[in-house]
């Protein structure tokens, strides 16, 4: 049987990684390894030379899950290492509370999490709600369906070596009220963070949510802003290949 690892940042009883665990049901075997708590804009870190804390549980319907007191790569990382008996067939991320678009990416540990993944030759989607408030399962049913759907795709198609898909979804209230599919490519997203003085010796990060160009056509802000699910394919190879040509001309020699 397709045996499938569900994961998240939002934390194990997050409603949207509940609602996706159920959803891939109808697909193989699922289980859950997830962090403990809130592990959201986490990245890709990886804890090493400590101890970490899991426990087993349930979630939704009775699916067992790995509650790791780490991060969304952790849960990943130690789930290939052993954590979760045999290799999964593919690691399915999110449903992130909240969408992970253009610059995003660097800092989301759902994407994170499928990328771990990538790098431990396992085919991997992550998959996020462009809805920061959505609360209750019944926000994440046509992000579930839509996950459903590539899920299926991924295992029957197979992924290229360290690349994974990285899914947005629009917040409609149903599957009919998309447009379709897009294929894109990662955006640019302006943030408006801000400094905020607390005290004595202790600041904070806060703003308004961060804005991009919606008109340039073919990016994953462009496609959810007009109710396209974005899908976009991500490569570990972060190489600034275009670049190489104009880095060759430079005068690198050690004086």
């Amino acid at each position: 049987m397709t045996s499938i690892i569900v994961t998240n940042d939002d934390g194990f009883d997050a409603p949207g990684i509940v609602t996706l665990a159920e959803a891939m049901r109808s697909l193989g075997e699922v289980r859950v390894c997830a962090p403990a708590a809130n592990q959201s804009a986490s990245g890709h870190k990886i804890t090493l030379h400590q101890n970490i804390e899991y426990s087993r549980c349930a979630v939704g319907v009775g699916i067992p899950a790995l509650v790791v007191k780490g991060s969304p790569a952790d849960c990943i990382a130690l789930s290939l290492l052993g954590l979760v008996d045999g290799k999964p067939d593919i690691v399915v991320s999110g449903i992130n509370r909240g969408e992970n678009m253009g610059q995003d990416l660097t800092y989301s540990g759902t994407v994170s999490a499928a990328l771990e993944a990538a790098i431990g030759g396992i085919p991997a989607v992550a998959f996020s709600l462009a809805n920061a408030n959505a609360d209750s399962p019944a926000d994440y049913q046509v992000a579930a369906q839509v996950a459903r759907t590539i899920v299926k795709m991924a295992l029957a198609q197979g992924l290229p070596p360290y690349t994974i898909l990285n899914v947005n979804v629009p917040p409609v209230d149903r599957l009919a009220d998309l447009r379709g599919v897009r294929l894109t490519r990662q955006g640019v997203r302006i943030y408006r963070d801000c400094l905020v003085d607390v005290d004595d010796g202790v600041v904070r990060v806060e703003g308004e949510p961060p804005t991009a160009n919606l008109d340039e056509l073919g990016t994953d802000v462009w496609a959810v802003h007009r109710n396209y699910v974005s899908v976009t394919p991500v490569h570990l190879d972060m190489t600034a290949h275009q670049f190489m040509a104009n880095l060759e001309a430079w005068d690198l020699r050690l004086t």
